[in-house]
C-alpha cells in the first residue's frame, strides 16, 4: 500500500490511548486498529476531519505517500 497512516505516532505524541481517541473521534477502536494496521481501503472525509480535529493536526500530519516497495510502510517518520 502507497498510504500509510501513522495514527500511532500522533497518539503518542498526545499521550492519547485508542480507546479515548475513538471515542472523541466517533468511530470503534476496531476501525481505529483497521486504519493504524493499514489495511482501510478509504477513509471519509468527515472522518478525517474528525482524526485531524480530535489530534489538532493536519491531514499530512496522519497520511503520508510512499512509493511502492518502500520497506519503511510501517515505520514511522516522512
Amino acid at each position: 500500500m502507497a498510504i500509510v497512516v501513522d495514527l500511532d505516532v500522533q497518539l503518542a505524541r498526545r499521550r492519547m490511548s485508542v480507546g479515548e481517541f475513538a471515542e472523541a473521534v466517533g468511530i470503534t477502536p476496531a476501525n481505529i486498529a483497521v486504519l493504524k494496521n493499514g489495511r482501510a481501503k478509504a477513509v471519509r472525509f468527515t472522518t478525517l476531519d474528525a482524526i485531524c480535529r480530535t489530534l489538532g493536526c493536519q491531514p499530512g500530519d496522519v497520511l503520508r505517500w510512499v512509493p511502492d516497495g518502500d520497506t519503511d510502510e510501517q515505520g514511522a517518520g516522512g
